[in-house]
């Protein structure tokens, strides 16, 4: 009975936390809180202000670590019959791991660490807001496309600077002498910026410089520009469909305690266990219309197979009717009786 109990009570504990971290002024609570520890950074960065606000400096720091500890703790609690699913989201991580970092003794004393994991408490807005989370899932999810489009452009920039340095190098050595300065005017000149100075320039050599520097912005400028625009869209689309399946399976998956009913046990044996109660299997609620619309095309298909047998079935004539009656044989006494 007492083990009945205290399941019950943490029960209704994980419910109480569930609904207070999903109510929407929660949310704007910890958001607003993230905002204000942001505004205080920025407001640090004044001496004059830090001189003369420094007890109360300290003590909003504090009351923002204090609000962000408790918000972990109403999110460990929201998840404490479950415990694994608070630790497979990511957010939920980072969180934590932001949150137990400003205790440690070693973060606390160092002013400048303490400063970047105040700081990156800042990024903890994408959790509230969905674009941003997006934005933040692709760049996340862009890397091996990104990696691709490195080595390409790493090698057309290795490509372009060994022949630059053979064509240019004696002549302008400032740019060209060597393979680590001509790489670093490629580099420069992919955004189109000096392309026309590089260009009079190499004219005045020969005019097949036109050839070396047109070909090598259409190839740079365009072509891997758009490239890598592919790979962040593709990105993007990604992250927008795991972030459809993600609200999507919250909002097919039941809570964590719906499954214990209020008062479930009163009806029920005091050795009973809350699992030896039977309890109907409940479908998901999308797969309903689904079949009701398959029962209703069967029953339709039906009737309209039983229309069509009733008009291709023979008329019966009089003269079939009485040579029908004349082949059937006789029925005995004890039956006509």
């Amino acid at each position: 009975m007492h083990g009945q109990v205290d399941a019950g009570e943490e029960t209704v504990q994980a419910r109480w936390c569930r609904d207070v971290t999903e109510a929407r002024w929660f949310a704007l609570t910890v958001f607003a809180v993230i905002l204000l520890n942001a505004a205080l950074l920025g407001v640090e960065t004044y001496s004059g202000v830090v001189a003369e606000w420094h007890g109360w400096l300290w003590l909003d720091e504090h009351a923002c670590l204090a609000a962000f500890t408790a918000e972990i703790l109403l999110r460990l609690g929201a998840h404490a019959e479950r415990p694994r699913d608070f630790f497979k989201d990511p957010w939920n991580l980072f969180d934590l791991a932001v949150v137990l970092c400003a205790f440690l003794p070693v973060v606390r004393e160092n002013t400048t660490v303490l400063r970047l994991l105040r700081l990156a408490r800042v990024l903890r807005t994408a959790r509230f807001l969905p674009q941003l989370r997006i934005v933040l899932v692709a760049v996340a999810r862009s890397p091996p496309g990104t990696l691709s489009f490195l080595l390409v452009g790493a090698l057309l920039l290795y490509v372009y600077a060994m022949v630059g340095w053979v064509f240019f190098g004696h002549h302008d050595p400032g740019h060209y002498g060597s393979i680590g300065r001509a790489v670093l005017t490629l580099f420069l000149l992919t955004p189109l910026d000096g392309i026309g100075d590089a260009v009079h320039t190499g004219l005045e050599l020969s005019r097949w410089s036109l050839v070396y520097y047109a070909s090598y912005v259409l190839i740079a400028s365009f072509v891997l520009v758009n490239v890598l625009i592919g790979v962040v869209i593709t990105s993007l689309d990604e992250a927008r469909e795991m972030e459809k399946a993600a609200e999507a399976g919250a909002g097919t998956e039941p809570g964590a305690g719906a499954g214990a009913e209020p008062g479930a046990g009163a009806g029920t044996e005091p050795g009973a266990s809350a699992e030896e109660v039977p309890r109907p299997a409940v479908g998901p609620p999308d797969d309903h219309p689904l079949l009701l619309a398959r029962i209703t095309a069967a029953r339709q298909a039906l009737d309209a197979l039983e229309r069509d047998l009733i008009r291709s079935a023979p008329t019966p004539t009089p003269t079939r009717l009485a040579a029908r009656t004349a082949d059937a044989p006789a029925a005995p006494a004890g039956e006509a009786r």
